[in-house]
């Protein structure tokens, strides 16, 4: 850096964060690089001393880094976030120092992070799931498997999957509409709808009614919820999880099984097999389809693949 009065100005805020504050090397690595990359394009724009920097410049080099307009490498949203604290924690101490009149970063904010896609299981994944969800003919283990089995049929929040009562799940021709097996589920803002439930589902569902749910009942002091605990109370969230958690390692399932995942592979997967996008809107309760909109970029994600893998001249 040459030596302008910016460039002192940095020289003497780098001395002052890996005195005062102590940083890690590596970090203030990262800051002296920033902060470098900073004066440069500064210098550029013919701003040399630090109170002749403006809201404006701060911007506009922020915007400079997420295209490599200034020369060098583009950087990514979170590498560009990182870089606007370096900006802002110079500028603060500037202001602070009284070397400046204003703080000309202070609004600036860091560039939003890409929306994350969905985290999806395959089929075959969600299969050895709810394979792995009951073992042997237990009151839990039929529990377990229901519980699993409606979470993926439904795409049912966990809050509103526990929440369930016995009278919330409609048997084909006991009051469900067209002969179809049917969930009643309360979602956010106290608003209900009603899900079909696929055969697999109702079939774990009514294994577990019959021949699990009593037994688990007896030992309460009655309650209307489906899902209960080994007391006889409503399973809590939390053992929900715990269910979905065991179940996962028992089928050697790689990363992170939540709830969720099987939210999202239930819309994903609909999706994928053509399902209209107002129509999974409707299944998970979204109150607006931009919301639902997400998982259509995890199917053209696939789409993509499949052609590239499988068009001849694709590639």
């Amino acid at each position: 850096m040459g030596q302008t009065p910016l460039s002192r100005a940095v020289r003497g805020y780098l001395e002052h964060v890996a005195v005062e504050r102590g940083l890690a090397t590596n970090t203030l690595a990262a800051y002296r690089r920033d902060l470098t990359r900073y004066a440069g394009f500064l210098a550029g724009r013919g701003v040399t001393e630090p109170n002749q920097v403006a809201e404006v410049h701060v911007s506009d080099f922020l915007a400079a880094i997420r295209t490599g307009e200034d020369g060098a490498t583009q950087l990514t949203a979170s590498s560009a976030a990182r870089t606007l604290v370096a900006v802002r924690g110079l500028h603060r101490f500037l202001a602070l120092e009284g070397l400046t009149t204003d703080d000309p970063a202070r609004h600036v904010r860091p560039p939003a992070p890409p929306k994350r896609l969905p985290k999806a299981m395959s089929v075959d994944d969600v299969t050895r799931l709810l394979d792995a969800a009951s073992v042997g003919d237990t009151p839990a283990a039929l529990r377990d498997r229901a519980l699993l089995e409606l979470l993926y049929a439904s795409g049912a929040r966990i809050s509103e999957a526990v929440g369930l009562d016995v009278d919330d799940v409609l048997a084909a021709g006991a009051g469900a509409d067209d002969g179809v097996a049917t969930v009643r589920l309360l979602g956010k803002g106290n608003k209900e709808r009603l899900v079909p439930l696929g055969s697999y589902a109702m079939r774990a569902l009514e294994a577990y009614l019959v021949r699990g749910r009593p037994v688990l009942a007896a030992r309460g002091r009655g309650t209307p919820a489906v899902f209960l605990n080994t007391r006889g109370g409503r399973l809590s969230r939390q053992s929900a999880w715990a269910v979905l958690r065991a179940s996962a390692d028992r089928a050697r399932l790689a990363g992170d099984v939540s709830p969720h995942t099987l939210r999202h592979s239930f819309a994903t997967h609909l999706l994928e097999g053509g399902a209209d996008v107002r129509v999974v809107q409707e299944l998970l309760g979204h109150a607006s389809v931009t919301t639902t909109q997400v998982y259509t970029l995890v199917t053209a994600d696939t789409l993509r693949e499949v052609y590239a893998a499988t068009h001849p001249r694709a590639t």
